[in-house]
């Protein structure tokens, strides 16, 4: 199960794919996020919505084919090991998971299904397909989502300082403190490098078949909104 994590050499845990898709991940919420409420941003809302429900449909695939520590069956437990993970921890005896603990295994269930509903309700939102009454239900779904995430930064902190480990850190190199025969071996670069292909290619079919003007028009409203910003403070 990969709890065996005492030594002090690192090993290949997190695959070029896993990480690729989690940054990608971050970087379309947060932008989904900061744009929701902006009209002129409206398609670039869109687009990376579209780019996050895309990533979750590659993650649950690769959550079955992937590689070791990236498949489900390598990290999701029973609520069992997830309190006896939480209770290690506030006895200050942690268990240390080469690949996601317990706890953290639900944390990625939890982000994948509030991200997947986000990104259902804004598509149907989008195409007019839910009475406009429960059009707030896409709002409250990416406002869970960003309580999981906060939940998700605060347990890669308090793991990082529990096991004392980088764990972000491990998310940009793919290397964690493990035993040899936990290493993954290849990191799989060649499907890493298709999915920022097929990211990069959806990005630019979006603006390509966007209205003309669309992004000079997010430019003029960004522009305006830092104009409004500076005249609220002189007042």
């Amino acid at each position: 199960m990969g709890m065996r994590g005492t030594s002090s050499s690192t090993v290949r845990v997190w695959d070029a794919p896993v990480r690729i898709f989690h940054w990608l991940l971050a970087l379309s919420f947060a932008g989904a996020w900061l744009t929701a409420e902006s009209e002129r941003w409206h398609l670039l809302h869109i687009t990376l919505g579209y780019t996050a429900g895309g990533l979750v449909l590659f993650r649950l695939l690769w959550g079955g084919v992937g590689s070791r520590w990236a498949r489900f069956t390598g990290f999701v437990r029973g609520p069992g090991a997830v309190w006896a993970y939480v209770s290690g921890l506030l006895r200050a005896q942690p268990v240390h998971f080469t690949g996601h603990n317990p706890a953290g295994g639900w944390a990625v269930l939890a982000l994948l299904t509030g991200m997947a509903a986000t990104v259902g309700l804004g598509w149907a939102i989008e195409f007019e397909l839910l009475p406009s009454g429960l059009d707030e239900a896409h709002e409250a779904a990416a406002s869970v989502v960003l309580g999981v995430v906060g939940v998700h930064v605060a347990g890669v902190l308090v793991g990082s300082w529990a096991h004392r480990e980088n764990l972000v850190r491990a998310m940009f190199t793919g290397r964690k403190r493990g035993q040899p025969e936990d290493d993954i071996g290849s990191s799989r670069p060649w499907m890493a490098a298709l999915l920022l292909a097929l990211v990069l290619a959806g990005w630019a079919w979006q603006w390509h078949s966007a209205p003309p003007g669309a992004m000079a028009m997010g430019l003029v409203d960004l522009v305006s909104n830092q104009d409004d910003d500076h005249d609220d403070d002189d007042d």
